[in-house]
């Protein structure tokens, strides 16, 4: 069963035609539809037009007329008796009605979609109307002064390459050192991500978010151009035997909570609601004091101040640091943030990689070796990192490794607040009480059971007190 409709909005003409398999009641196909509109935000937000097909439901919105006279369901041809075709006629009723609601919340969202002008956006590339809108609001660099500063992108100044392209090392005429971000030409999620890191960087202003000078649209040419940071990023200091060396356990201290407060800055101090998707080593940039600046905005979201999560049908990221409701089911919320920060806490402590940690009997991840040592009450000092011995106290490792082992618990609803985690870091290990971590997400390689954390029934907000921190 199905149903049709157009809407006009500003100076578009939006067609839609929403359709459920006959197995679904009015209320399962109401459902189904709304799912895929839900996903239609998230998987295209940049087209013109989107087509869904899921096992029981389908939805199609175009700027054209694409369907015929379809507007009404088509009547049954049962021949069964009088009782069996009035039954019919009214599940037909019903799934048309669900259908026709359905569509009328999928004309709103499209709606939506045009007021943010994304309507407007072709799928290949980033239109006029995106560039003159970043060209209002931001700063942009003409296309030979990037060039010169990077000598035409010579591979000797090249820094590296990400997903996004690659990035070169450049002096500006003033002799302004920059970090240019070069999209690649073949990268078309890459046109996507680079309107929306420009539009998302240019309104935050923190000192441990990485700073955006400027970008540059010119012709099939987007780059982006960002402070440099001298140290580039924490994971070649910190899976680096020689280079981790230089960074004793108060500068690793600094790191963590500078990154905490980066995270803190766009979960709730910022004018917008932002998850970042994507933290990790390589995406937390060094200056020239070790201080830590958070980069690569081109996977975050803008939530509203009323969304608690949101889910999408694109997974991107990278797994090892990913929360198990966005790598198993594509939901994330802030806690999926809060997540990725647990994991690179116990990396920075431990100066071992999550995802390349040997596989044993016990466990497949670091993380879930460090649980499993904690679980059972075995010294899990054995993981910190052996260069940490002479800067860092026991206590203060068991504390981080704590707060760590909180942040990757498998059920999102237990994982503190990033404000919390920043309180936490701050305390004293005397002073602080702190709830018992349950199994990591990945502890066996896929999800495990739903575990409840235990926590100490005195525990308050303001208040915290326990005399020392161990494993359970």
């Amino acid at each position: 069963m199905y149903a049709t409709g157009e809407a006009a909005f500003e100076d578009k003409t939006i067609y839609a035609l929403v359709q459920c398999t006959r197995d679904l009641s009015g209320d399962g196909c109401n459902s189904c539809l709304q799912t895929a509109i839900t996903d239609v935000l998230n998987c295209c937000y940049f087209s013109i037009g989107a087509r869904l097909l899921s096992r029981s439901c389908y939805l199609r919105y175009e700027l054209y007329s694409f369907y015929g006279d379809t507007s009404k369901s088509p009547s049954s041809t049962n021949d069964q008796g009088a009782s069996g075709g009035k039954k019919m006629r009214i599940i037909i009723t019903l799934m048309v009605v669900s259908a026709c609601f359905a569509l009328v919340l999928f004309a709103c969202f499209i709606y939506c979609l045009v007021n943010k002008k994304a309507i407007k956006r072709v799928r290949k590339g980033i239109s006029r109307q995106a560039n003159t809108r970043i060209d209002a609001d931001f700063p942009r660099i003409d296309f030979a002064s990037i060039q010169a500063a990077t000598d035409n992108f010579s591979d000797s100044n090249k820094l590296g390459e990400g997903g996004f392209g690659p990035v070169y090392k450049g002096i500006l005429s003033d002799g302004k050192e920059v970090a240019v971000k070069r999209l690649s030409c073949c990268s078309e999620q890459g046109s996507e991500e680079f309107t929306n890191e420009v539009l998302l960087i240019m309104r935050l202003q923190h000192k441990n978010l990485v700073k955006l000078l400027g970008f540059c649209i010119d012709g099939e040419e987007k780059l982006l151009v960002y402070e440099f940071m001298p140290n580039r990023s924490l994971d070649v200091f910190l899976f680096d035997r020689s280079r981790r060396a230089q960074i004793d356990w108060n500068k690793r201290v600094n790191i963590i909570g500078g990154i905490a407060r980066g995270v803190l800055y766009l979960h709730e101090d910022s004018r917008l609601r932002i998850i970042h998707r994507d933290l990790k080593a390589s995406n937390v940039l060094l200056d020239y004091e070790l201080n830590p600046k958070i980069s690569d905005f081109g996977m975050a979201r803008i939530f509203a101040g009323t969304e608690g999560e949101a889910n999408t049908a694109q997974i991107a990221g990278t797994y090892g640091y990913m929360a198990p409701e966005y790598a198993m089911q594509g939901m994330y919320s802030i806690k999926s943030d809060v997540f990725s920060f647990g994991v690179l806490l116990i990396e920075i402590i431990t100066g071992r990689r999550n995802a390349g940690f040997h596989r044993t009997k016990r466990a497949p991840s670091l993380v879930a070796f460090a649980w499993t040592l904690w679980n059972e009450g075995n010294p899990v000092l054995e993981l910190m990192d052996p260069l940490l011995k002479e800067s860092c106290s026991p206590d203060e490792f068991l504390r981080y490794l704590h707060i760590g082992l909180l942040c990757v618990q498998e059920d999102a609803n237990e994982r503190p607040t990033m404000s919390s985690v920043v309180v936490m870091l701050k305390s004293d290990s005397t002073t602080t009480s702190l709830c018992q971590p349950q199994r990591p997400a990945f502890s066996v390689g896929r999800f495990t059971g739903h575990c409840k954390t235990s926590c100490p029934s005195s525990l308050s907000v303001n208040g915290l007190s326990i005399s020392n921190i161990g494993p359970r």
